[in-house]
């Protein structure tokens, strides 16, 4: 045998090691990318925000131009996790950035107020707009009971141009429109085209990432804003917003003046849309999580994956219960602004310190770069949104905010010092322990980053 070949077997002998050992795979590629975006973003919102958009805008024009300038302002931040995402290659997303640029504490706190109730409220609303589109055909056209529905968004958690233009002709009635309202539509409205980050909650597990996840953000944020935009068109010609206000489930209200041969089948279409939007959530969440935990700041056991399944299991798990609970006692519209305080505050202070690591890092490899206005427009419109929230409704707004700050001593406790007793140590590490043994999870034996 010659030493070619006996390079040759050594070097497949460590191809298949590495292969067989467990780490996060990098098996999404742009089309997959740009499903994942598309069928993350499209899922609930645009059946249940155009009410509440509608209702804190006023006016049929008025919530038009809402949900295209909350494309555009989706767009904003979209090209600017782009240029994170191609920047900063860990997986993670908001956390990730914010451990990068503005420090431990920005991090944790994002990384707190994600799991203590932003993501297991926004896998709430879907499961609960799922709940609804199911239940209410079977009791039209009378209110469906609330226990059901929500009885049958936990059984979604536990399995994982034509018509009238009259509504257009006062479309922009200004009679009813308080200022003081309008960041709740952008809210609405932004929360429809939220999902558009997902992405870079998985970046190791992208294919060739500076290239796949600036086209797949792109090519599926414009297809949305496009998309979404019509969609609320149509509603307008069929419904009126007397009417749109009362609905609870706009597209059953649609489909029954306008597809009438498709009106037992609308509700299965939104409830699997519903589902895929679930299963995203759960998917590029746990990553979050698997990434804090890789990084200390949350226990080990959610940065091990499963030997066979290479998943992040434990951080998965940990989202069901969480959901149910707030299944149990949330309520959609209520959910929608409490939860996006926190999801677009720490969004804005990620690309503020994206901001501030070029200032300080201007040789630092950016494969995608966006032009600063973009990234400054975004950055304060958010701020502005976040702000004038905390005036438009103070008590959810606020409850999210307190939220938030209960992070900050957990950190110091927990995380910056270490000062758990050492009975408490002994006793959570052998649970810890336990839980590694009955889950088949390991640590992460590749580094993909």
């Amino acid at each position: 045998m010659d030493g070619t070949q006996m390079k040759k077997e050594v070097d497949d002998r460590k191809k298949k090691t590495q292969e067989e050992m467990v780490h996060l795979r990098r098996k999404i590629g742009l089309l997959p990318a740009v499903s994942f975006i598309i069928g993350t973003v499209v899922g609930s919102g645009i059946f249940i925000a155009p009410k509440g958009v509608l209702m804190n805008s006023g006016s049929v024009g008025l919530s038009l131009l809402v949900w295209v300038l909350s494309g555009v302002l989706s767009m904003f931040g979209a090209l600017c996790y782009a240029e994170l995402g191609t920047s900063f290659t860990k997986s993670g997303g908001h956390y990730t950035y914010l451990l990068e640029t503005l420090g431990p504490l920005p991090a944790f706190l994002q990384l707190w107020v994600e799991f203590l109730f932003g993501r297991p409220a926004s896998a709430c609303y879907v499961s609960l707009a799922f709940g609804r589109y199911v239940v209410e055909p079977f009791f039209a056209p009378c209110p469906a009971p609330t226990v059901l529905i929500k009885l049958v968004s936990i059984l979604l958690l536990s399995a994982c141009l034509s018509g009238k233009t009259e509504n257009f002709q006062k479309g922009f009635e200004i009679d009813s429109l308080t200022l003081d309202k309008l960041p709740l539509a952008f809210y609405n409205g932004l929360y429809a085209y939220s999902g558009w980050f997902n992405l870079n909650y998985v970046t190791e597990e992208v294919i060739n990432p500076n290239r796949n996840i600036p086209l797949a953000i792109i090519c599926s944020m414009v297809t949305v804003t496009v998309f979404y935009v019509l969609v609320n068109v149509a509603y307008y010609t069929m419904i009126s917003p007397a009417e749109l206000l009362l609905s609870d489930a706009v597209a059953v209200m649609f489909a029954n003046r306008m597809l009438h041969g498709l009106t037992a089948v609308i509700p299965v279409l939104v409830a699997l849309s519903c589902l895929g939007t679930l299963n995203s959530d759960f998917f590029a969440g746990s990553r979050m999580l698997f990434v804090g935990a890789r990084e200390g700041h949350w226990p080990p056991i959610f940065s091990m994956i499963h030997i066979h399944r290479h998943t992040p299991l434990p951080a998965v798990l940990l989202l069901y219960p969480l959901t149910v609970l707030i299944v149990i006692v949330g309520e959609i519209y209520q959910l929608i602004n409490v939860v996006s305080f926190g999801s677009w505050f720490f969004m804005a202070l990620a690309t503020l310190g994206m901001l501030i690591h070029r200032y300080h890092f201007p040789l630092h490899p950016r494969p995608f770069k966006v032009p600063v206005a973009i990234t400054f427009i975004f950055t304060v419109v958010c701020f502005f949104t976040v702000g004038m929230s905390l005036y438009s409704d103070p008590w959810n707004t606020g409850i999210s905010c307190a939220l938030t700050l209960t992070g900050v001593p957990v950190y110091y406790l927990t995380v910056h010092r270490f000062r758990l007793p050492h009975r408490w140590r002994r006793s959570f590490n052998y649970c810890s322990l336990e839980l590694q043994l009955l889950l088949e999870v390991v640590q992460q034996e590749v580094q993909t980053y």
